[in-house]
């Protein structure tokens, strides 16, 4: 089991009061870390998660409410955690909607939902934290995509997210070339089908969709003291996922 140490680290999870995201957030916890449980509109199970990560190891745990796809809500969330917390030495990029439907039977404004929470709030989070990272010399952020990003798979049912992890993955890269002499890496992790996916495809590989382990394992990988030279890779998370083989 990885387990970097992480004590005196202020994590920021983006969508982590439920799912992936609160089961990434508490294993920040339990290295340590004092975490800031995101929500937007989930409060109570935000509340919840915080309590849980306190009773994981967290010194400090608080909850932060916000759009991420909108810069004064981004703006406000950092000032929340800053004021609470402290600086955000880990950032994690969760939250993606998607939209499981075929493209043309999608409204403009759910695709630009899509675009928009993936893309733009990915952007606007980093831009955010990047600050404190660079004044302290030391950060860690680490962006969740998708399998198909890296094998060029676009799917026409669910095509704005596909499009949009797509984008993630890119500006992780660009993001890494640019930090590179500011002690800042910044990676991600793409699953396939997570075990807390609404429908599963009839075939998955090796049996199974990942757990919420293989995705954490992935995430503490790159927040390992040893991984400080890995910047702008992505760990795929997906079994050995080939699109023609499922």
């Amino acid at each position: 089991m990885i387990r970097p140490e992480l004590d005196g680290r202020i994590a920021l999870v983006t969508g982590s009061a439920t799912g992936v995201g609160r089961e990434l957030l508490l294993s920040l916890a339990d290295c340590g870390a004092s975490v800031a449980v995101h929500y937007r509109s989930s409060e109570e199970e935000a509340e919840t998660v915080a309590e849980r990560a306190r009773e994981r190891g967290a010194p400090e745990a608080t909850t932060v409410q916000g759009d991420v796809a909108n810069p004064d809500a981004v703006e406000a969330m950092f000032d929340s955690v800053e004021e609470k917390l402290g600086t955000v030495d880990v950032l994690v990029n969760n939250v993606g909607p998607f939209a499981p439907a075929h493209w043309e039977e999608i409204s403009y404004e759910k695709w630009n939902t899509v675009l928009q929470a993936n893309i733009n709030g990915t952007y606007l989070c980093c831009k955010r934290a990047l600050p404190g990272m660079r004044e302290q010399n030391w950060g860690r952020i680490v962006n969740v995509g998708y399998a198909s990003s890296e094998k060029g798979l676009v799917n026409p049912k669910n095509a704005p997210y596909f499009i949009a992890k797509a984008g993630v993955l890119m500006f992780t890269r660009m993001l890494a070339n640019d930090t590179q002499d500011d002690g800042i890496t910044v990676n991600a992790i793409s699953p396939y089908v997570v075990e807390n996916s609404d429908e599963f495809p009839e075939e998955l590989p090796r049996g199974r969709p990942a757990n919420f382990e293989d995705m954490e394992q992935a995430m503490l990988f790159f927040l390992e003291e040893g991984s400080d030279y890995i910047s702008g890779e992505n760990i795929e998370v997906d079994g050995g996922w080939l699109p023609e083989k499922v």
